[in-house]
């Protein structure tokens, strides 16, 4: 039996809904392959599901970190605060617009942006914080949005792998200033491609993320540009295949919640052998990756793959190690506990439609190794 981390049948049950979508968008008399009525329909029920007043839908969820970090006018001189570990583009869209990335570490445990790391890097250059959801948690947003008002800084809150969770009873994406999504395709509301959303509460925010996907257009008058924007439009036949598949999100992301609360339960005792779960609960939880620490990663990972099971190691390297970051890092300057989580984390296999014989084999197949 081989069990692969991310499988390659994703959306086998809906080929046949993809085909008959791609040939309903191709021939329709409209002829509108972006930006159509698809994608506001898409746009209005993902603001209606994440309980704000906007929703932009965008190429990808890179592409909507940039729009969020060019709509809050970021740009040369800006310093903007992003954790350590994490996928690149929470620097990149700081980095892009001649502003400066500035590293905060990260919990050890959670692995998401530490709010004490955060409030100590600020300065009076600081514009903006960027906490990022991270594999099975959300970052701190309570106290990210009270060090943000308490200095008068934007949050943008990277919800990239967090679509659906929730945490003290407010949709990820809903606590920051501007929320971003991702719809790449392994991501939990995945597509056959790449997409992503902007969400806000704010008017004025989300006219200028809706301009600047567009090349700076308003949509109204074409060829008239108000801001230097960008191609970063979103997909009629991904916003139907989207509106296809919204109605069983639910569903598959309570799979995947019932998936980690069965390893997490399982591995708890392994705890003091060098196994560090996520913390257990449903408040705050995310499910798109279920990523272990462990101390002899290496030797646990060599079993599983023995066992035929996929394993996926993240971000090897902290972003303030990268050589594509390194002119950002200061000298002397150090993240230990994002160094140790690059280190130990393993994430093992949480796709909904693994069977429970698969599961239990995957968690059975873990805790053997410390036997």
């Amino acid at each position: 039996m081989t069990i692969p981390f991310f499988p390659d049948d994703l959306f086998e049950q809906d080929r046949q809904a993809f085909l008959d979508l791609l040939y309903e968008v191709g021939t329709d008399d409209e002829q509108k392959f972006i930006l159509g009525r698809r994608t506001a329909e898409l746009e209005r029920a993902t603001a209606a599901a994440t309980g704000v007043e906007h929703a932009v839908a965008c190429s990808s969820g890179t592409g909507g970190l940039n729009l969020a970090v060019q709509a809050v006018g970021v740009g040369p001189g800006d310093e903007v605060i992003v954790p350590a570990f994490c996928c690149q583009p929470v620097a990149s869209s700081v980095a892009n617009l001649g502003a400066t990335p500035v590293f905060a570490d990260v919990d050890p445990h959670t692995m998401v942006m530490d709010p004490a790391s955060t409030e100590e890097l600020i300065t009076e250059r600081t514009r903006a914080l960027m906490p990022a959801h991270v594999f099975s948690i959300m970052a701190d947003m309570p106290a990210m949005n009270k060090i943000g008002r308490a200095h008068g800084l934007t949050v943008i809150e990277d919800a990239a792998v967090a679509q659906g969770a929730v945490l003290d009873g407010t949709p990820s994406g809903a606590w920051g200033d501007l929320g971003v999504f991702s719809y790449f395709q392994v991501k939990a509301f995945g597509t056959a491609g790449e997409g992503g959303m902007v969400v806000t509460d704010d008017e004025d925010l989300a006219r200028r993320v809706r301009m600047l996907r567009n090349h700076g257009q308003d949509g109204i008058t074409r060829f008239l540009h108000h801001e230097i924007g960008q191609n970063s439009r979103f997909d009629e036949i991904l916003a139907a295949f989207q509106l296809h598949r919204i109605g069983g999100f639910a569903d598959r992301l309570e799979r995947r919640a019932r998936i980690a609360d069965y390893y997490t339960e399982r591995f708890a005792p392994l705890a003091d052998r060098g196994l560090v779960a996520p913390p257990a609960g449903r408040n705050g939880r995310c499910y798109y990756v279920y990523s272990l620490l462990v101390e002899r990663r290496e030797d646990l990972r060599a079993w599983l793959t023995e066992k035929q099971i996929g394993t996926h190691i993240y971000y090897p390297v902290p972003l303030p190690l990268q050589p594509a970051f390194a002119k950002y890092a200061p000298e002397g300057a150090d993240w230990p506990r994002a160094r140790q989580v690059s280190a130990r984390n393993l994430a093992i296999p949480i796709w909904p439609h693994l069977t429970d014989f698969q599961v239990e084999f995957i968690a059975d197949s873990v805790c053997e190794f410390f036997d």
